[in-house]
């Protein structure tokens, strides 16, 4: 294997992990806060095709990562106000989000189909982006920089910032943080808004970076694998972002696997290998339920209704 050609495989690695770091690390900081969110991958969709939108009207890359945004954030509050003003069920809602993005974005995205996008490359010299070795450290998008200054951000904020440590009390025991007068729900709707941002960068960077173009269900599931990293990692940053790297050397395999034309195996069999990786660890985090339930907030999925709890203490 040639220096040249590691190198090809390791930004490839790369560029597949990032819209799923991303995302992940948006569902932490949610399920975090005791929510569970399972609408990230119609988030994403919203995230990609506003994206998409807004560069090709804008011509702006840059703008339709912030748009994507903003978009997926909005269509979270949805969610938020469902579940946790309403107390609807959390599993049914975020299941409905996703079905609720996966046919907006289909249907605002309608007369795009077949457009194409500048690319929200490198901003380093072409001289460095494009060397065939220098490229493995300058060679990419401003948001996989971004996807890593995130996640050490992420861990510094849940670590050692006030704020981190209220939504972590809020996460273990919602009650308890209620008593000693922390605001709940503010805390769960700002997580929320959080990981609906994240998961709208995330599906942006499926239609300004790896294909510049859009099609309906581009994301093609990557918002049902981060959920599944997120428990993958139990619930921290760093293991985190290990777990999205380990993805993205699984679903370039595939791609590799499918461009040197393996006729060992079917093609089918090589498009589910992310998803049967997927399977894999939740049923090997399954076996060691003791341990996943040491690591996983304790109110994680748990509706909190303040107006009960008051009637409670009365």
């Amino acid at each position: 294997m040639t220096p040249e050609f590691a190198v090809a495989i390791f930004v490839a690695v790369v560029a597949a992990a990032t819209p799923i770091l991303i995302a992940a690390l948006g569902e932490l900081v949610v399920e975090r806060s005791g929510v569970l969110n399972l609408g990230v991958e119609g988030m994403m969709l919203i995230g990609a095709v506003t994206a998409f939108i807004v560069s090709v009207t804008t011509g702006v890359p840059a703008l339709g990562a912030l748009a994507a945004m903003a978009a997926a954030a909005a269509s979270s509050l949805i969610f938020g106000y469902l579940t946790l003003t309403l107390a609807a069920n959390q599993v049914a809602t975020g299941l409905a989000l996703t079905i609720f993005g996966t046919g907006v974005s289909a249907l605002v995205g309608a007369n795009y189909v077949g457009m194409t996008t500048p690319a929200f490359g490198s901003i380093f010299p072409a001289a460095l982006a494009q060397d065939p070795i220098w490229r493995v450290v300058f060679g990419y998008s401003p948001l996989v920089y971004a996807s890593l200054i995130l996640t050490l951000g992420v861990w510094w904020f849940l670590k050692y910032s006030r704020a981190g440590l209220i939504l972590r009390a809020v996460g273990e025991s919602d009650t308890s943080a209620h008593s000693i007068g922390y605001p709940v729900l503010r805390v769960r709707y700002l997580a929320v808004l959080f990981g609906g941002a994240m998961a709208g960068l995330g599906g942006s960077f499926f239609s300004l970076v790896l294909t510049p173009m859009w099609a309906e269900r581009l994301t093609s599931g990557r918002g049902w694998i981060a959920i599944a990293l997120v428990v993958f990692a139990s619930w921290r940053p760093g293991r985190l972002l290990l777990g999205a790297y380990l993805f993205g050397a699984v679903i370039t395999l595939e791609l590799q696997a499918k461009a040197a034309g393996w006729s060992g195996l079917a093609p089918e069999f090589l498009t589910s290998l992310p998803y049967i990786a997927t399977i894999v660890v939740l049923a090997l985090i399954s076996a060691r339920k003791a341990s996943a339930r040491n690591t996983a907030p304790a109110c994680l999925g748990k509706p909190f209704r303040p107006t009960a709890l008051s009637l409670i203490h009365i």
